[in-house]
């Protein structure tokens, strides 16, 4: 199957370009009028019921959705729980003190340096400081020889290069190749790794062409219809595990 084709069937058709510019102008007024697109306010907000602290150029997870889906899911799904856990791109920390609740030991992982921050902060707001390792760098850069039973990744969905340490969850330009080929050293034997990827933005896709290059077996986990996006969870298992049933 054509690469293609493989990352239309997992994440389905992106909707029209000219109806998602319609639809996303309106939205983006819908904000402006309720406050909403104080992005880079510190903010107070509650995803799951949990209280989170925002801090200015850290990705909200409740004001973009993605992530608040994302930590809707792990929680019900009480994905993580037992082991060890990476949340890679943690932002505000939220999937990481989600899986906290229930895993034996989180490692939260940014890029950006007033996200691990954040993380921290919310670790602690929430009870979670032993349980829950912040550490700053990029993708696997500060994790060494650690192995994780469960990997989170919500990535940035366009292709580019990005501006500063805010847009790199945004944009990137080799994110999806480098996360794909650093993935399987970082996973015990019977490892998962869970993206959440998207119809919007052009990113989404490579994740799925790379992470099936590189002989993991993909499935969709969950996923999200939104009015103007489809959001889909996908779970990895690593070369080894491809053969085996789920």
């Amino acid at each position: 199957m054509p690469a293609s084709d493989f990352s239309t069937r997992l994440l389905g058709n992106a909707p029209q370009s000219l109806a998602r510019n319609i639809i996303g102008k309106m939205l983006g007024l819908a904000n402006r009028i309720t406050g909403r697109y104080r992005y880079d306010t510190l903010r107070l907000e509650h995803v799951c019921g949990v209280p989170l602290l925002i801090l200015p150029t850290v990705f909200n997870p409740r004001l973009l959705r993605t992530g608040e889906y994302f930590a809707s899911v792990i929680a019900g799904a009480r994905l993580g729980a037992g082991g060890d856990v990476l949340d890679m791109g943690t932002g505000s920390g939220i999937c990481a003190v989600l899986a906290a609740r229930q895993a034996h030991r989180v490692v939260a992982v940014d890029i950006n340096r007033a996200a691990v921050h954040c993380a921290r902060m919310n670790a602690a707001l929430n009870h979670h400081e032993e349980r829950i390792e912040c550490r700053q760098g990029d993708l696997f850069a500060p994790l060494d020889d650690l192995r994780f039973d469960t990997v989170f990744f919500n990535p940035p969905f366009i292709v580019g290069t990005p501006a500063n340490e805010r847009d790199c969850a945004w944009r990137s330009a080799d994110v999806a190749a480098r996360f794909a080929a650093g993935l399987a050293r970082h996973l015990t034997s019977g490892g998962r790794a869970y993206l959440l990827l998207s119809t919007f933005g052009d990113a989404c896709g490579i994740f799925v062409d790379e992470l099936g290059r590189h002989g993991f077996a993909l499935s969709v986990f969950a996923v999200r219809q939104y009015v103007n996006e489809r959001v889909t969870i996908l779970e990895a298992r690593p070369p080894a595990l491809a053969a085996e049933p789920t």
